[in-house]
């Protein structure tokens, strides 16, 4: 079986280059030296292992990217860039026939589905890549559907901590709201406390310290109306390490639906990566 070919974009920023790292180990996988990156960024390449990447600027993507597809043929872009990039990016991608997977939250979430629903082309759009993360919310979202309001009267409780740099909220934080909201509870995503400061990260959550500059803590805690129940969720993620095994699940999963059917706009979820078995 022929390798997938495969852009990350977003580099040098930490996730994008652990997807990078993890994607040149994995054999069904091959990574193009290539990546759309931020107006932020001077550098015009940057070294994930021994590999050195070109990075892409906006201004400059439609030619290049005209051209690697010219040379290389078809591939699939992987976004983890920054929150106030995903509604263009997508634009874009649409634009030039480039099917993706998202990792990158924040952005006009409802406008990035109806990019790629009005496009030719397919993609995995997820908020959390942690597959094990994603079947925690698949079966939140069971509890919702199968029991609604089964907390009504309860309050709720959402707390997360990420490294200092992830600019929004957590997007796997807010996706949970609504199941809470369907089981009964009223709580508004403006509510979850977010944490970026590295002091209270080490001495309060007790974050070990070599993962401050990359974790995902997630608590979730739910109490009754006279006190005297409580229950507890929580998802704590160290490093980065567990959203390039999901993100590559999507990848093949892609591939593989747009091998079969081209799938043209067509968004797919990591819910829907995870029912079709197919996982490394």
């Amino acid at each position: 079986m022929d390798k997938i070919q495969i852009m990350v974009n977003g580099l040098p920023g930490n996730v994008a280059t652990a997807i990078a790292c993890h994607a040149l180990k994995n054999k069904k996988l091959l990574l193009l030296p290539f990546s759309l990156t931020g107006p932020e960024i001077t550098a015009s390449e940057c070294q994930v292992e021994n590999i050195i990447i070109e990075l892409i600027s906006a201004e400059k993507r439609s030619q290049i990217i005209a051209n690697i597809k010219k040379k290389h043929g078809e591939f699939i872009s992987i976004d983890f860039t920054h929150p106030t990039a995903v509604n263009d990016n997508a634009r874009f991608y649409c634009k030039n026939n480039l099917p993706f997977v998202m990792g990158t939250t924040g952005g006009d979430r409802q406008l990035l589905l109806e990019t790629v629903a009005g496009s030719d082309i397919a993609a995995v759009i997820a908020p959390n890549m942690a597959k094990q993360i994603v079947g925690f919310q698949a079966m939140m979202k069971y509890a919702a559907d199968t029991f609604p309001d089964i907390f009504k009267g309860y309050s709720l409780k959402i707390k997360e901590s990420h490294q200092k740099i992830k600019a929004d909220t957590s997007g796997t934080a807010r996706a949970m709201v609504k199941y809470f909201n369907k089981m009964g509870i009223d709580f508004a995503t403006a509510n979850i406390k977010k944490e970026r400061n590295p002091e209270k990260q080490k001495t309060e959550w007790e974050i070990p310290e070599e993962y401050l500059s990359g974790h995902a803590w997630h608590t979730y805690k739910l109490i009754s109306s006279d006190q005297t129940v409580m229950f507890e969720f929580k998802h704590n993620v160290n490093g980065r390490d567990v959203y390039a095994a999901g993100t590559f699940d999507a990848v093949v999963f892609l591939a593989d639906k747009i091998r079969k059917s081209r799938a043209g706009g067509k968004v797919f979820s990591m819910i829907d990566v995870l029912k079709s078995g197919n996982l490394q």
